[in-house]
């Protein structure tokens, strides 16, 4: 019975060419196994059809009025300072009963607060004024 014990630095230079894959395949299987439980968890959503819409200009028609809201809070109708929205609702109310109903055109500065464009909404909706639209910019493209 020969054994060969310690062949001395031979054997210690020689470089493992094999990769060893089991550290790796538990780690592939582990992700696989998390991203199989969370991924349902992340797109849960209610089944429902999405309208299809491009986005159109507005034609501007004569009838249209157009609400403009500053920076400031300050409410135009067309060109003409609005005082309040106490004044603003009466105005409303006499476009409100003409036929066919006019649009209400609301353009506001983009730093204007939520809250100055939201009454004039409130506004619109206590006139009972069925169309009420928003006039933007579109984005500028090639950024």
């Amino acid at each position: 019975m020969a054994m060969t014990v310690g062949q001395g630095a031979e054997e210690e230079q020689d470089v493992m060419a094999a990769i060893n894959t089991t550290p790796l395949v538990d780690v592939m299987l582990v992700l696989l196994i998390i991203f199989l439980i969370t991924i349902p968890v992340v797109i849960q959503q209610v089944p429902m059809e999405l309208p299809k819409e491009r986005n159109v200009p507005t034609q501007t028609k004569p009838e249209n009025v157009t609400i403009s809201v500053n920076k400031d809070g300050d409410i135009f109708w067309g060109m003409e300072h609005v005082k309040d929205t106490k004044a603003l609702f009466e105005k409303l109310k006499v476009v409100a009963v003409l036929q066919p109903q006019p649009e209400i055109h609301v353009r506001a500065d983009e730093n204007a607060r939520y809250e100055f464009v939201g009454r004039v909404v409130a506004t619109c909706q206590r006139a009972s004024i069925l169309k009420i639209g928003f006039i933007t910019e579109p984005p500028a493209r090639g950024g």
